[in-house]
């Protein structure tokens, strides 16, 4: 049988959250439970690695993936604050507006921004945009996805991953009518 272990990480992270504002008034107090396989402290590198079908919740946002790495320092008040969290394998980061995914995450908390790497793929509604590499500010909430290097015959359709390295995205015109 599979051992989950459940760490209530809010003493160690409360001063910077994993997931990060994505809408107006969300609250980043708010306690983080991380859940996986196994994890490792590791205290001198200033680490916590959380491996095996890692799920990071807080609040109504969610993190998935492989392996969680999360970055931390003492600040002058003797207490940790994130600086960095890495996310490796099959990265899923979902809020109840939007949805990305990608190979690798990157969430720098000092400069308020979250990159996804890889095949990235942002849903919001039947909206999508597909792309290489994502760049989330999360201080202004401007959002920017990079096409990666051409090398394809660009003949794919849009649920094709790999075709030519650019953008692409599909806009779905809303069906409601009452406004």
């Amino acid at each position: 049988m599979r051992r989950i272990l459940v760490v209530m990480v809010s003493c160690l992270f409360a001063a910077a959250p994993v997931l990060a504002e994505v809408g107006k008034g969300y609250d980043t107090s708010l306690p983080i439970e991380i859940t996986a396989d196994s994890l490792e402290y590791q205290q001198e590198a200033q680490i916590a690695i959380f491996r095996g079908s890692v799920d990071a919740v807080q609040g109504e946002l969610n993190l998935r993936a492989h392996q969680l790495t999360v970055h931390y320092s003492t600040n002058t008040e003797g207490k940790n604050t994130i600086s960095l969290i890495e996310a490796d394998g099959d990265v899923f980061l979902s809020s109840p507006e939007e949805m990305a995914q990608g190979e690798k995450g990157l969430y720098n908390v000092e400069a308020d921004t979250v990159e996804l790497f890889g095949s990235v793929v942002l849903t919001r509604g039947n909206n999508v945009i597909r792309g290489k590499h994502l760049i989330m500010n999360l201080a202004t909430g401007q959002s920017r996805m990079l096409g990666g290097a051409s090398g394809g015959s660009g003949m794919g359709d849009f649920n094709e991953p790999d075709d030519d390295g650019r953008v692409k995205a599909l806009f779905v015109p809303s069906s409601d009518n009452s406004e």
